[in-house]
């Protein structure tokens, strides 16, 4: 074989081993994580506002919706399992399009905003400061293995003008739920609205 052609056989030979390669080098710097689930929950209100509603006013009638606080078992977007007195799980396949605590707040917004006349502010804007603000902890807001039930509970924390200071516990609890991401999905909108409900009546 001459010299030309033995170079050009080396010449394809490098061609078409350099993707192969690349493709490689590439798979080792590069990760495109887990498979994603099939689905992802999130909370639907029983109620909304209709397009081109909307209401007006001054700071001090308004009321700020806050993002809750939450326990460290809450601050993740998976549905946490109460196995026993202490042991936390996760229920598999159910994963939210974002954590708990912020879903719950604009479920609030839209709940209060709904039901009252009042201006409801729910954005982390801080130039809107409303001297009336709900915010509170999300204590529970995932399922219990014990009694096969969804809990939400939620204890609000309402400051007013003047240092005025109200607290209150709101919870819901729906029994016989299955483990599995969608019942358990389905159950905590319902919980998560008959709180949003309970706390709407609260504020007026």
């Amino acid at each position: 074989m001459s010299d030309a052609k033995k170079q050009g056989n080396a010449m394809r030979v490098i061609v078409r081993t350099f993707p192969v390669l690349a493709a490689a080098a590439l798979a080792g710097c590069v990760s495109f994580g887990a498979e994603p689930p099939e689905s992802l929950l999130t909370l639907t209100p029983t109620a909304e506002a209709p397009a081109g509603s909307g209401s007006a006013g001054s700071a001090a009638g308004a009321l700020a919706i806050l993002v809750p606080d939450a326990p460290a078992r809450l601050d993740v977007v998976r549905v946490p399992v109460q196995v026993d007195d202490a042991n936390i799980a996760y229920v598999k396949d159910a994963v939210w399009v974002d954590k708990p605590a912020r879903l719950f707040r604009g479920l609030l917004a839209e709940t209060i905003r709904t039901r009252s006349n009042r201006l409801v502010i729910d954005s982390d804007d801080p130039a809107l400061t409303p001297e009336t603000q709900l915010h509170g902890v999300l204590r529970d807001f995932g399922y219990d293995a014990r009694t096969s039930s969804v809990v939400v509970r939620f204890d609000a924390i309402r400051e007013a003008e003047g240092n005025a200071i109200e607290t209150r516990r709101f919870e819901s609890v729906i029994p016989g739920v299955a483990a599995e991401a969608g019942p358990v999905g389905e159950a905590l909108n319902r919980a998560a609205n008959d709180v949003a409900g309970q706390v709407a009546e609260w504020v007026g």
